[in-house]
């Protein structure tokens, strides 16, 4: 878990820095990446454990113990294995309940702290266009970020209220309390402000007239509007598959079902507008077979009427060809989101069995590798869980596209380990030497003599 939250800080690092996050929505946004990383956290764990744990028996020689106590390497497991169909029970709930949810909080907290725009408003040296109506530059700041110097302010005008330029030799910057305004103190500046004279009916050109005054010390209030952080509604991420539970998915897949049915049965009565029928002629009692008929038009009229009968012929095959790949396209996405969300409903299932088929690769991997610690057996969960996790991400991806069946699709790489998981059991049950290099290159010099042999 520890280094997959670190994975996802390098990831996520720029969006995060220079923002002015509160400590506890950093913590937040942490604890629901952890609880999202425990779909890959928790098999592997299951794995690297397992590897560990008979890997350390048999390099202390316990496992020679036991079978020497009678006991086999099955019955040795056994307990162990209990306990991890119990870790996948609990697993599966966890995936059906906590998990949707903890996707939902992640993927909003995420999209609102990436929308979220740099904390640093006022850069040195740099004409900042933050706020909509001003313009602001700072020579220098301090390194708490609050103090200001050199200030120059361009206040834009608005509505009645004319345009002015502040300068101020100093000053300081915070928030309000509700964190919905920047609030700046000036302290010993200038103001330069021009204003319209009141002209008269003689004088349609008034000049204008140019204010300056000192102050000892003034306030300006800018709104935070689009610059504060603020939450979206968590509702406009709930329409995603990954965010819902077994019964939100039936209830999707059933509903999308009767759209599909219902768009099939629709799709008739509007191209049936634009078919023509004609009338067959009706069996001739001189013939045995039904007389040649044709139904083609062409075969009348001068050629101006053949060329409007082509054209109108050729309007109306662009008009159903127009109206059936606007129903194509809207019955193609209706298929493509029933696969999906059946293939995430297989998803659920997948975490709670994933345990037991990752756990039936390590325990008896360790104890054909006879090795514990964070040495061989970290390298060897790590291979295995890359074979792993590779086939589960591709079958998933094609279960999503339609290029494989949904159930297929998610379950692929449950297939694909469970098989080497139950080698790997009866090796380490008849004690094979599965990783001892001196029988295998006794069975390659075997090979070669006897080619050898048969040359001469």
């Amino acid at each position: 878990m520890f280094v997959l939250l670190m994975l996802f800080l390098w990831k996520y690092i720029d969006d995060l820095i220079g923002k002015g996050f509160e400590w506890y929505v950093i913590a937040e946004l942490m604890l629901y990446a952890s609880a999202t990383n425990v779909a890959m956290a928790l098999p592997l764990s299951v794995l690297l454990s397992s590897i560990m744990t008979y890997g350390s028996l048999g390099e202390n020689y316990e496992l020679v113990a036991i079978k020497s106590a009678g006991i086999s390497l099955t019955r040795a497991v056994a307990p162990m294995l209990l306990v991890v169909i119990t870790l996948s029970i609990a697993a599966f709930f966890f995936s059906d309940n906590m998990l949707p949810r903890a996707y939902l909080k992640y993927y909003s907290l995420l999209y609102d702290a990436r929308q979220q725009k740099s904390a640093n408003f006022l850069p040195e040296g740099v004409f900042s266009n933050s706020f909509p109506d001003y313009t602001i530059r700072v020579d220098k700041k301090d390194k708490d970020g609050q103090t200001l110097h050199g200030i120059t302010l361009y206040a834009k005008a608005i509505a009645n209220n004319p345009s002015y330029v502040m300068k101020a030799k100093s000053g300081r910057m915070y928030r309000s309390n509700d964190n919905r305004y920047l609030i700046i103190e000036l302290e010993d500046g200038v103001r330069y402000s021009e204003t319209p004279s009141t002209g008269s009916n003689f004088n349609p050109n008034p000049r204008q007239i140019f204010t300056r005054f000192r102050f000892k010390s003034a306030q300006n209030k800018l709104d935070l509007k689009g610059l504060a952080f603020t939450r979206t509604d968590e509702k406009e991420f709930s329409g995603a598959f990954p965010m819902m539970d077994r019964r939100q998915l039936k209830d999707y897949m059933a509903h999308t079902d009767k759209s599909i049915d219902s768009a099939g049965r629709a799709n008739l009565p509007l191209v049936a507008a634009y078919i023509k029928y004609f009338s067959l002629p009706l069996k001739s009692d001189n013939f045995k077979t039904y007389q040649k008929y044709q139904l083609g038009v062409m075969a009348y009229g001068d050629n101006v009427a053949k060329s409007n009968y082509i054209t109108i012929a050729l309007g109306e095959a662009r008009s159903i060809h127009d109206l059936l790949k606007v129903r194509g396209d809207r019955m193609n996405e209706l298929v493509k989101n029933f696969r999906s969300a059946f293939a995430q409903y297989q998803v659920k299932f997948t975490l709670s069995v994933s345990c037991i088929a990752l756990f039936l690769i390590g325990a008896p991997m360790g104890a054909i590798i006879r090795k514990g610690g964070l040495g061989l057996p970290v390298v060897i969960s790590v291979i295995f869980f890359l074979i792993f996790y590779i086939v589960k991400t591709i079958g998933e991806k094609a279960a999503h596209e339609g290029s494989m069946s949904g159930l297929f699709g998610a379950w692929i790489s449950i297939i694909v380990i469970t098989p080497v998981g139950l080698f790997l059991s009866y090796k380490a049950a008849t004690d094979s030497a599965l990783f001892d290099m001196e029988i295998y290159r006794r069975f390659f010099e075997n090979i070669a003599n006897k080619f050898k042999k048969s040359k001469a």
